[in-house]
């Protein structure tokens, strides 16, 4: 039986020791430098402000500690060491693939290719099994926060995709600083003895590592570390949520077989290769079909034959206190047909104390009522209409061809 009553201890333990690290402390600032960008760049675009950076550091911390207290028990169960996994190979192969497309910055693209270069090489000197788990665990703790929390803070953006006109989307950018317990493994010398040692169960660990010898002579230690995982994604064909978890669930199910292939690859030699090649090119897969769903399905956020569907509405703001929500299509405020943002403008700037708004939702008309705003800000954002500038393009080229692009062209 495996022993959660002396370890889960432990590892709360040494997770709650990481809050108060400096280090953490550092990631949390780097992250919230991010919230702030994301919150300035909605305030340009729609001169709306987001929500609170304190109220989304919180929330990311929090989560980031439920998934690093997640992944942690998965990394002692599973037994994923950081021994000979060539961690400084891995960062360094990882910041190069970022110049020739941001979302290689990925440890499933260096590991793998790390991995493969031992298997043909055998240089550098990993541990194919353990690299590969590592990769696995930190892509299923990621499936988990961008299920839990993925959607929140999504910017409404107009996008430029294979439809022709420029439709209404959502950029999805989310950052959680994650404190997690990983493993080393050490051989015990000959004649020591050590004690206050918890004893493993036979089975354990299910990824096993070279340093385990044919008495399994090695203690484990456990050792915290702060990490911090982002998640970005485009909405144009469903909602951020209904995204979000569409892309949440098929990383789950990668993470899965990669860690079970991983395991595998621990006790037979030859399924080394099927764990490194399903790393990337599983994570690749995913990406792609991503992105295909999202060019060659049907734009969710697209005017309205009649009427002004809102792409966001702003936390806290009158709509938002009348129950508007995205997708919804206003068909007239005081009795005034809105058929663009600037009907939605005049009707505003009116003196009419209190608006009556009628929309429709999923079909059906509906009606709601509410004080003018004294500022004249609604608080929505509404689909691009024609003539609208796309600010994201799924065609934007790699920072390695557009370096390219500006060395040929001389400027």
């Amino acid at each position: 039986m495996f022993p959660w009553k002396e370890i889960a201890p432990m590892i709360v333990q040494q997770m709650l020791n990481i809050l108060f690290s400096p280090f953490f402390l550092v990631v949390i600032g780097l992250i919230s430098l991010q919230f702030t960008r994301l919150n300035r760049l909605k305030e340009k675009m729609f001169n709306i402000k987001g929500e609170p950076i304190w109220q989304q550091v919180i929330q990311a911390t929090g989560l980031g500690f439920a998934g690093g207290l997640a992944g942690s028990f998965i990394m002692v169960v599973m037994g994923v060491s950081l021994n000979n996994i060539g961690i400084g190979y891995l960062w360094l192969l990882a910041l190069a693939l970022m110049f020739i497309n941001p979302r290689y910055l990925c440890f499933s693209y260096a590991g793998g290719i790390i991995s493969l270069s031992y298997l043909l090489f055998g240089f550098p000197q990993v541990e194919v099994p353990q690299l590969m788990g590592l990769v696995a665990v930190l892509h299923l703790v990621e499936s988990l926060l961008i299920f839990s929390s993925g959607h929140l803070g999504a910017l409404p953006v107009y996008a430029a995709s294979g439809h022709g006109p420029v439709v209404g989307a959502f950029n999805l950018q989310r950052f959680w600083p994650i404190p997690i317990i990983v493993m080393l493994v050490q051989p015990i010398p000959p004649g020591l003895e050590i004690t206050d040692l918890i004893s493993m169960p036979d089975w354990w660990p299910l990824i096993r590592s070279r340093y385990l010898g044919p008495d399994n002579d090695v203690v484990y230690t456990l050792l915290p570390v702060v990490a911090a995982l982002g998640y970005g994604d485009l909405a144009l064909t469903a909602s951020p949520e209904d995204k979000s978890r569409w892309s949440a669930s098929r990383l789950l199910l990668y993470s899965f077989i990669l860690l079970a292939l991983a395991a595998l690859a621990s006790r037979q030699d030859w399924a080394m290769w099927l764990a490194a090649l399903f790393g990337p090119l599983g994570h690749e897969y995913l990406i792609l079909k991503g992105q295909q769903k999202e060019m060659e399905g049907k734009p969710l956020y697209l005017p309205p034959p009649k009427g002004a569907m809102i792409l966001d509405v702003l936390v806290g703001s009158p709509a938002a206190g009348m129950g508007l929500k995205s997708g919804d299509i206003i068909w007239s405020i005081n009795h005034y047909p809105i058929n663009s943002k600037w009907d939605l403008a005049q009707v505003l700037a009116l003196e009419d104390p209190y608006l009556t708004v009628d929309y429709v939702r999923n079909g059906i008309m509906q009606r709601a009522q509410g004080p003018r705003p004294a500022d004249r800000s609604f608080g929505v954002v509404l689909v691009p209409e024609p003539g609208d500038a796309p600010l994201v393009d799924f065609r934007a080229p790699s920072p390695l061809k557009r370096w390219w692009e500006k060395r040929r062209s001389g400027r």
